[in-house]
């Protein structure tokens, strides 16, 4: 699979180290160089320096041939920005986008984007570790 990632953060790089790992053809993108490091040594992927929402970024990138997108920055906005480029512009098959504000996941889920919520995913596990005495 070729994947393209905005944003070198911990999920981003992680996300970005496994699935090279695992063989699939990877691009990061994160505005800041130093982020590359999290990647460590042994990705083979492409890094590069830019904004995820920038389309001439997004090319370069080659979001034109991507199979799949995730915008994994801390900002909702620029998440949500970059993931509707992604699939409206490009019309990318498979685009998930982060989203930290439970009432914005709620929102932009049901407008079609496919999110992933931190806020309520760590919730769920604090809870479920609380009741079952297991994370």
């Amino acid at each position: 699979m070729k994947v393209l990632i905005v944003g070198c953060g911990r999920i981003g790089a992680r996300l970005a180290a496994e699935m090279d790992d695992a063989g699939h053809d990877v691009t990061i993108i994160d505005t800041n160089a130093a982020a590359f490091t999290r990647l460590g040594e042994a990705f083979g992927g492409d890094a590069i320096i830019g904004d995820g929402i920038d389309v001439d970024t997004l090319r370069r990138a080659g979001i034109e041939n991507v199979d799949a997108f995730c915008s994994l920055t801390q900002g909702d906005n620029r998440n949500i920005m970059a993931a509707q480029i992604a699939q409206h512009v490009f019309k990318v098959p498979r685009v998930v986008c982060r989203i930290a504000d439970p009432i914005r996941d709620e929102v932009y889920r049901k407008l079609g984007l496919k999110t992933y919520c931190p806020t309520i995913t760590g919730a769920t596990q604090v809870l479920n570790a609380l009741q079952d005495g297991a994370p």
